[in-house]
């Protein structure tokens, strides 16, 4: 079944009641489900959607760091801006991998996400107007993508489980240094903290779209926990979130844009007005101030790099002759 296509899993059994209890036998028992095991075709195509999802989100993610590599404040910011979106191009290397064990190619991958068929997370579709954005982008964006892809090392499925292990601890290292930009800079000049207030100010609510819906209000969140996939709720992940960062910000003396932002002490925790869910979903939709430009640099780097997709099959093949 390794590198079946998704057409051929589903005429495979893939409804077979026998095989369904047995597999979410073992999901119940915390077993690993791996690339040759059989599986529900829903599940195949729930991991195909996330994983190829979350790999396209780190590839359009390197657009806004690496945007300021050539304008970071000194060479050791350089260096390490550098380093990051390189882990990032990594990443997306190691999911588009796992994505692969489950029968689809590269190629189609990177088609649906050219094409549109296939989304980012919508974070990145925002701009990175001054350098305090890399501390914040480091602390809040990473910081909440961390608290996902935790839950994801733990997910049902064994390549994907595997890969963000590793994931996670790369981004631990962009969490801190993030938290080291933020904190030097809300200590700086009035200049200083002037930028990191504003960048605090537009990246706040922006990250807390990025858990998703609440669960009332995501389609796939019943099956994704049914199957071992996600193990916690988006709402649950949100608050978690909320609770660590309000306090540690504010401490800082940096305010967050959410008048409605209060400790509840019988509940343990901070309270928070509602998202602008019609910003949300305007951005799913491909309204958001970078959308365009987001795709438009992807489509242009793919092209661009067409000859060397041609000199790598070309070899390939004189290769395959030859032995």
């Amino acid at each position: 079944m390794y590198g079946a296509s998704v057409d051929e899993v589903k005429q495979d059994g893939a409804e077979d009641p026998q095989k369904l209890a047995e597999f979410e036998a073992r999901i119940a028992r915390g077993e690993k489900i791996e690339p040759g095991d059989w599986m529900p075709a829903d599940y195949r195509k729930q991991l195909i959607r996330m994983i190829s999802q979350h790999a396209h989100s780190e590839i359009v993610g390197m657009l806004p760091e690496g945007a300021w590599i050539t304008r970071a404040p000194s060479l050791k910011r350089k260096l390490i801006l550098l380093a990051k979106v390189q882990d990032e191009a990594g990443h997306g290397q190691y999911l588009y991998h796992a994505a692969e064990t489950l029968g689809i190619s590269r190629e189609e991958m990177v088609d649906m996400l050219l094409t549109g068929a296939a989304k980012y997370s919508n974070i990145f579709n925002y701009p990175t107007l001054n350098w305090a954005d890399i501390g914040t982008i480091g602390w809040l964006v990473d910081g909440a993508a961390i608290m996902n892809q935790t839950m994801l090392a733990r997910c049902s499925y064994g390549p994907y489980s595997r890969a963000m292990v590793r994931i996670c601890m790369e981004e631990n290292f962009h969490k801190k240094q993030g938290q080291e930009q933020v904190i030097l800079l809300s200590q700086g000049t009035p200049e200083q903290r002037k930028m990191m207030q504003d960048a605090i100010t537009r990246w706040w609510w922006p990250t807390l779209m990025m858990f998703g819906p609440h669960d009332t209000d995501s389609p796939n969140s019943p099956l994704l926990v049914r199957w071992g996939i996600k193990t916690r709720s988006n709402d649950e992940l949100r608050q978690d979130f909320v609770n660590q960062m309000a306090p540690d910000l504010m401490a800082l003396g940096l305010t967050l844009p959410d008048p409605d932002l209060k400790y509840n002490e019988a509940s343990g925790n901070w309270e928070f007005g509602e998202i602008d869910w019609d910003e949300f979903w305007r951005v799913v939709k491909g309204d958001g101030p970078l959308n365009a430009d987001r795709m438009a640099a992807r489509r242009k780097a793919h092209e661009d790099g067409q000859w060397v997709r041609e000199a790598l099959a070309a070899y390939a093949e004189k290769q395959q002759a030859l032995n």
